[in-house]
This record gives C-alpha cells, sequence and structure tokens, in this order.
C-alpha cells in the first residue's frame, strides 16, 4: 500500500506547528499550576549580585559610536568577501575581475562618504 503524496507534506506541516506550540503550551501550564498566586515584596525586588541598584540605569552613549560600530561592521565584511576573490584571482574571468572592480569602488564611495560627513573623527 503506498501512503498518499500529500501525506508527508501533511506530517512536516504538523511537527512543524507542534514543535513550537508545545513549549508555549507546557511554559503556561508551569505558570498556572506552579506560580505563587500573588506576587509580593520579595518577589518585586530588584536583584543583581545581591547589591541593591543604585543610581539610574540607563546610560545614554552618543550616536557617534554605534556609526563607528557599522563602519566597521562594513569595512570588515568588504574583507570576508576579498579573500576568496583573492585566492582565486588567476582562475576567475573577466567579468567577476569587473564585478568585484565595482565592489571596491561601491566601498570606496561609502569611506569618502563617510569620511567626509566627518564620521571617522575620534576627537569630537
Amino acid at each position: 500500500m503506498t501512503p498518499h503524496p500529500y501525506s508527508f507534506i501533511v506530517i512536516f506541516v504538523g511537527v512543524a506547528l507542534i514543535f513550537p506550540i508545545m513549549p508555549l503550551i507546557l511554559a503556561w501550564m508551569w505558570r498556572r499550576f506552579f506560580q505563587p498566586p500573588k506576587p509580593g515584596v520579595q518577589k518585586n525586588a530588584t536583584y543583581e549580585c545581591g547589591v541593591e541598584s543604585l543610581g539610574e540605569a540607563q546610560i545614554q552613549f552618543r550616536s557617534q559610536y554605534y556609526l563607528y560600530a557599522i563602519i566597521f561592521l562594513i569595512f570588515d565584511v568588504e574583507a570576508v568577501f576579498l579573500v576568496p576573490f583573492a585566492v582565486a584571482f588567476t582562475g576567475l574571468p573577466v567579468g567577476a575581475f569587473v564585478a568585484i572592480l565595482i565592489f571596491l569602488l561601491l566601498l570606496i564611495e561609502g569611506l569618502i562618504w563617510a569620511w567626509g560627513k566627518g564620521c571617522l573623527n575620534w576627537a569630537r
């Protein structure tokens, strides 16, 4: 007896639904039956390493730091793309060489733009 052609899809969809839903149901049941019914002073108290918190919890950072990080990531990913090209340089066709030149020109344009906007000044 051969199974129906769509039975594997039905099984796959069933498993795909059961795996994420089952932990949610188990967590809900755990909370429902084992959680203390009323929050108290001890439950709502802040605890970090046994020391009470002092001062403001949120620290403001200058947005310039995030810009440095994004620029670093862009040029770090550039290196990841350039290494395979450098390894296989002699065996690549002319189209690949042109594509990597366009890639490099766009990155150089981005670097010039960031430099012109003053994003790379550390002395602010």
